[in-house]
């Protein structure tokens, strides 16, 4: 996934195999990795994304099932989460296909979008399959694959016995049970502020799954202008609106992945209001026009400093 994790349980040593649960989480981490990396030329997906249009290509249940959700999640947004974003992604240099910084002409981002959209992908669950309807589609993941991640290595955790445990994969988290001190797992969201780390907010975390989206850590600039990593899929081009960074609190942390990034696309208005709508506990952080960022919450705890 290009990213690190950690991984802490609440355990008794003298009857707990930390060594044996590392090399569970281990293995499976590898194990969804093959199934869902755009950085890995043979996996799953990456051997989908090569494939031509028209037949269903046989994929693993655990890829068809978080390619529907992705879909769901396109369809309850009007398309502001697509995972077939992925050659905007590249193009604009985010993806796994490295060149240097540069904006893309107009001409190769109209040819980028014809083959874009959440409709030329299909998904079947039984058997498992995913169909395109060009050849050019190109699914992308990131956006889902980590939160997923989170919820598999949790449930893997949960198996061995373990009831209080916090997972983490590029900042997506999910927590159980307490601390030996019975405090609850205590996560920071970071103010919005590129090349710093500072704290914006210290969550209390129980039982439930955090994951933030934002503009401020994977950007470039040109000619003074700044482009971050997220593309809106209509336009083709990074965001562009003052919606600097979403937090998102759900059950399901790839759940949470993905709607951080929809409403990160949707922008501070309407993305606020699409969380209202569906009742979602939301953390919006919005640059304001003299500098400060604003704050705007749906259903957000009250608790935390």
């Amino acid at each position: 996934m290009g990213t690190t994790y950690s991984v802490k349980v609440v355990a008794p040593s003298d009857r707990f195999d930390a060594k044996a649960l590392q090399q569970q989480i281990d293995e499976r981490l590898v194990e969804i990795n093959q199934e869902m990396s755009t950085y890995i030329a043979d996996s799953e997906l990456s051997r989908f994304n090569q494939s031509q249009a028209g037949d269903w290509f046989p994929v693993s249940a655990e890829l068809a099932e978080v390619v529907a959700l992705a879909k769901k999640i396109s369809e309850d947004s009007d398309g502001a989460f697509d995972v077939t974003v992925g050659p905007m992604v590249n193009l604009w240099n985010f993806g796994p296909d490295h060149h240097p910084e540069k904006v893309p002409t107009d001409a190769a981002i109209a040819a980028a979008l014809a083959n874009i959209g959440d409709d030329k992908l299909e998904v079947r669950l039984d058997p498992p399959a995913l169909k395109k309807s060009v050849d050019g589609l190109y699914v992308d993941l990131s956006a889902i694959a980590k939160g997923y991640g989170v919820d598999k290595i949790a449930e893997l955790v949960a198996a061995a016995g373990v009831d209080a445990y916090m997972v983490e994969i590029g900042g997506e988290v999910r927590a159980a049970g307490r601390k030996p001190d019975v405090s609850p797992w205590r996560i920071a969201i970071e103010k919005p502020i590129p090349g710093t780390r500072a704290i914006q907010q210290i969550l209390e975390l129980s039982d439930e799954s955090l994951a933030t989206s934002g503009d401020y850590r994977n950007f470039f600039e040109v000619d003074g202008q700044t482009f971050s990593h997220t593309i809106d899929p209509k336009t083709g081009r990074p965001l562009a609106h003052t919606l600097a960074s979403v937090s998102v609190l759900h059950d399901d942390c790839a759940a949470a992945d993905a709607l951080a990034t929809t409403l990160m696309v949707l922008g501070p208005d309407r993305g606020y209001n699409w969380a209202e709508e569906h009742k979602l506990a939301v953390l919006l952080l919005i640059r304001g026009e003299d500098g400060p960022v604003v704050r705007r919450t749906s259903l957000w705890p009250q608790s935390g400093e």
